[in-house]
């Protein structure tokens, strides 16, 4: 049974040391991932050592904000509006959690095509979160 795509109040996200770049980048329109000088690798979520090889060596780079569902839930009795999670591997090659948005929610898949899109959230932070290509 397809639903209407409703938005819904997104709660404030809990601020850990080291998080205001990347929500500030989001602010901006872009999408950050965390990025070894070391190993070469990106990774999501962001934290300060590399957890491939403990670097301290990692940098904050712009991600091209596409990638794929990998894996989705739809949640219908959480509260008063649906919603989906879901991983999405990024074409950086990194898997973020995040929703599903603007979009029927029934029309998800896994290997569906997403772009970045970006939600204010209670306290005006601003969330990446993806919808359909």
């Amino acid at each position: 049974m397809a639903t209407p795509y409703q938005e819904r109040t997104i709660p404030a996200p809990h601020l850990n040391e080291g998080d205001a770049p990347y929500f500030e980048a989001a602010a901006q329109g872009k999408l950050l991932v965390k990025f070894c000088n070391d190993c070469k690798q990106y990774h999501h979520y962001p934290r300060a050592l590399c957890p491939f090889c403990f670097s301290d060596r990692t940098e904050w780079k712009e991600a091209k904000g596409t990638g794929t569902v990998y894996s989705y839930s739809i949640s219908r009795a959480s509260g008063p509006v649906p919603y989906a999670i879901a991983y999405v591997t990024l074409d950086e090659g990194v898997s973020m959690m995040t929703n599903i948005v603007d979009c029927d929610l029934d029309t998800i898949r896994c290997g569906q095509k997403v772009t970045v899109t970006f939600k204010p959230a209670e306290g005006g932070v601003v969330i990446p979160m993806f919808k359909p290509a």
